[in-house]
């Protein structure tokens, strides 16, 4: 890790908040209607929760919690309590708050701030699932048999109190040394469990080392960041549950799916071509998910398929049905079912809306009719701001790295090939270690050695440009 040149980027970041016509500060009536509805939310369906002892596990820097677990076995199988911020008993229909939700859609996070969906009044404080208050939650009830299969589903209002706030690698180190308590090694065997689910239903994760900013002394860099284990099994649960919710609302014949479509032979081709230039094995009887879960994404040209393989991935959205059959496509094809978004509200718009399906789902009444008269514009609105966080994000993401890299043109760097184009073999992107960097490269004449290490030289580089470039060296 390497610290980028703050003057610099600190002007480039704020420039591409005003580029980007990203929303500011809330609104005085926004925040004003937040502080009322913080003092006063309405707990009139909520029964009492309070003596599930819940924790919660998110980043050590983390305010805006969405989710807390109690977990517990029942029998030869498992219970999984998961409480989900009830953001809903916080806002009133087409008030200011609500349009101002809608008008974010998401939180946009950057290296020095964010940009929440809710003011931090609520985010940060009366509906996040911080420690020692008691919260309004949606609350997950969730049995499981012995194989981890979910043989019933329940969900309600309810306050709840969560007793902890965990992180990960401080729940990964509790569980390698043996003395994490039962709820904690719950979570180990239910997300190993419901691993195995995955496996044998054809979902997968993919695990692609991602790049990460992190700040140090002041400043800024960026570290390749492998999944923990405890993450792994703590996304299990979210998944287990957004899959709950999927069922529910099939079940009634209304909701907001996440979807993906299965990819097109063309691109399945492509993949196995690729898979035979990075000397990867995939005979043709072995499943795509199978030869995903084989590879070590320490070894370099199984780091370059992996990045090749979330091509496969792109094309999610999210698709209303109300009466009648299942939208098509109806399942995520990553998840290999059907599959919701419903775990993070706070962050999420979309989530509320699941949240409110489920719980109407669940009591055997119609949903709100202020949630019927949303659903219509939900896909189109998630699909604008799904985009707009994503350009966010890489856009962050190369104003670091061309900070990291400004002054250094013409300076020789050891990185491999992850992608080559097709129309153009010579051009593509490479991966260095040292610093964490994935750029273009291009201004060759021979077709880029897929998966392969290469000598780059840097060509460009610096905030103004916004990105970096390298050429063979």
């Amino acid at each position: 890790m390497t610290g980028a040149a703050d003057c610099s980027l600190g002007a480039a970041l704020r420039a591409l908040r005003t580029e980007l016509d990203l929303p500011g500060a809330f609104p005085p009536d926004v925040l004003a209607e937040a502080t009322e509805a913080a003092r006063a939310p309405d707990l009139s369906a909520h029964e009492d929760a309070t003596g599930l002892p819940f924790l919660t596990i998110d980043p050590p820097a983390s305010t805006d919690l969405d989710q807390a677990m109690h977990l517990e076995r029942r029998g030869r199988g498992y219970r999984v309590h998961y409480a989900i911020a009830d953001v809903a008993a916080f806002l009133r229909p087409g008030g200011a708050l609500d349009a101002e939700a809608h008008r974010r859609v998401t939180t946009l996070y950057f290296p020095d701030d964010r940009i929440p969906l809710h003011p931090a009044v609520l985010s940060e404080g009366a509906a996040s699932l911080l420690p020692g208050g008691t919260r309004p939650a949606a609350l997950w009830r969730i049995d499981l048999d012995g194989d981890g299969v979910a043989v019933a589903t329940d969900v309600r209002r309810a306050l709840i109190r969560s007793r902890a706030k965990l992180d990960y690698a401080g729940v990964q180190r509790q569980i390698d040394a043996g003395t994490a308590e039962e709820p904690l090694t719950l979570l180990r065997d239910i997300g190993r469990l419901r691993a195995e689910q995955e496996v044998a239903r054809g979902g997968i994760s993919l695990d692609v080392p991602e790049q990460e900013i992190v700040e140090h002394d002041g400043s800024y860099g960026l570290a390749y960041r492998a999944t923990l284990p405890a993450e792994a099994w703590n996304a299990q649960i979210s998944l287990l549950t957004g899959m709950a919710a999927a069922r529910l609302m099939a079940d009634t014949d209304t909701g907001i799916l996440r979807t993906l479509p299965l990819a097109p032979d063309g691109a399945v081709a492509r993949l196995r071509r690729s898979a035979q230039a990075l000397r990867i094995d995939w005979p043709h009887h072995v499943p795509y998910a199978e030869v995903v879960r084989s590879l070590d994404p320490e070894k370099s040209n199984h780091a370059a398929f992996l990045q090749e393989c979330t091509t496969l991935l792109r094309g999610a959205g999210y698709t209303v049905f109300e009466g009648g059959d299942l939208p098509d496509p109806a399942v995520h094809a990553a998840v290999a079912d059907l599959y919701t978004h419903c775990t993070a509200p706070l962050r999420r718009l979309v989530d509320r809306y699941a949240s409110e399906l489920c719980l109407a789902a669940t009591a055997g009444k119609a949903p709100p009719e202020w949630v019927r008269e949303a659903l219509p514009a939900l896909p189109k609105e998630m699909a604008e701001g799904t985009r707009r966080a994503g350009t966010v994000e890489r856009a962050c993401v190369d104003l670091v790295e061309a900070a990291l890299l400004e002054g250094r043109e013409g300076e020789l760097f050891d990185a491999y090939v992850v992608d080559v184009q097709d129309r153009d073999p010579a051009i593509g992107t490479v991966h260095l270690r040292d610093p964490a960097i994935v750029g273009r490269i291009e201004g060759g004449t021979a077709p880029l050695p897929l998966g392969e290490r290469l000598r780059v030289r840097l060509t460009r580089a610096g905030p103004a440009a916004r990105t970096v470039l390298f050429a063979p060296a």
